[in-house]
């Protein structure tokens, strides 16, 4: 495999002569490097659109870890490797293929897999929204009901995912394993001469640790799932093309992926929208975060009584992930734009918190 001789040679995060060498030998028959370009959304690991020439693929994709402060045991991309691996044998969850996976972080300098290219679009802003109908905001509301479903009752025996976690405990680990990544970021963010006071965070801590359900169901988890971390498409009728960031995907208690998905789901008569997540649910036709909940209850079977735990833990998780790029952002180490504001966001994912707890209401 070649580099076109035009191609840029500063890509972030990507040494091209090195992985030209190497995707030569991993997927032979793939044609040259012909550019590399980031693409937008993600704002954790980094992921790459490779365009190709002369070979029996035209665009591949590439995943690495970020840049910079990495958070321990987090941006593994071992592991998302083998679970979208897994998904695509199994069916039923619409996911990218994979290609290949790479341990040797000596070619680019991290760990990093390849996936298929999946034709589809990301919908994340107003602006997303100019030719989207009611009807079809409907439809995709239905259809990322349906898609989270099936991930929460996906057979991980049947699928080679049985040891991909330990959902036992599954709470209660994640909020020690938050609460470490949490004074991570703050020595991070102390090293580059900032500081980044969150008055009201040990005590939601506290709290949360005070509600710790005591059982729930168990199956897959996707960790950050919402709409713009799926590639939709509109035509001839609404679907999710496929869902993508699998970072952090483990076994465990799956309505902490409902409780994400409805702090990122933003509504029309919300005070307050965050800088991440889509706000385009907040248009005509989509569904409110209730109704979304309760059609998945409907898919799943599952009891919502404590629905409100859920999306409290999952303003804490969303704070300290955000405080963990706002880290990033500070040692210079991000690569695209629009971080400049993330840390705001902080301490409203902890007002929201305490509030959602003092009501007892995810509404």
């Amino acid at each position: 495999m070649t580099v076109d001789a035009e191609l840029p040679a500063g890509v972030p995060g990507i040494d091209v002569p090195r992985l030209a060498d190497w995707l030569a030998r991993a997927l032979p028959g793939s044609g040259r490097i012909a550019a590399i370009d980031l693409i937008a959304g993600g704002r954790s690991n980094l992921t790459y659109g490779i365009t190709l020439a002369g070979g029996d693929r035209a665009r591949i994709v590439l995943r690495r870890p970020p840049l910079g402060h990495v958070l321990p045991t987090a941006h593994d991309m071992g592991r998302e490797y083998r679970v979208l691996s897994a998904l695509g044998r199994a069916g039923g969850v619409p996911v990218p293929a994979t290609l290949a996976f790479c341990d040797d972080e000596a070619v680019i300098g991290a760990r990093f897999y390849l996936m298929d290219f999946v034709e589809g679009r990301v919908l994340r802003t107003r602006e997303d929204a100019a030719d989207l109908t009611p009807e079809q905001a409907a439809g995709l509301s239905e259809r990322l009901a349906e898609a989270l479903a099936a991930i929460h009752t996906v057979d991980v025996k049947a699928a080679g995912l049985a040891d991909f976690g330990r959902p036992e405990g599954y709470m209660a680990r994640q909020l020690k394993r938050w609460g470490k990544q949490w004074d991570a970021s703050q020595e991070a963010i102390r090293a580059t001469g900032n500081t980044h006071d969150v008055p009201e965070y040990g005590r939601l801590v506290e709290r949360l640790g005070e509600r710790l359900p005591a059982g729930g169901p168990v199956g897959l988890v996707h960790g950050d799932f919402r709409l713009d971390n799926a590639l939709a498409r509109l035509e001839p009728r609404p679907e999710i093309a496929a869902v993508v960031d699998w970072e952090m995907s483990t076994l465990g208690d799956p309505l902490s992926d409902l409780g994400l998905t409805l702090v990122y789901w933003a509504e029309a008569g919300d005070e307050q929208h965050l800088p991440v997540g889509a706000t385009i649910t907040a248009e005509p036709g989509f569904h409110s975060r209730r109704r979304f909940a309760e059609r998945y209850a409907e898919l799943t079977g599952f009891d919502l009584a404590d629905v409100d735990f859920y999306v409290a833990f999952a303003c804490f998780k969303l704070a300290v992930i955000v405080e963990g790029i706002h880290a990033r952002f500070l040692q210079n180490a991000t690569v695209g734009e629009g971080f400049g504001e993330l840390g705001a966001a902080v301490p409203l994912l902890v007002g929201r918190a305490h509030q959602i707890l003092d009501t007892r209401s995810a509404w």
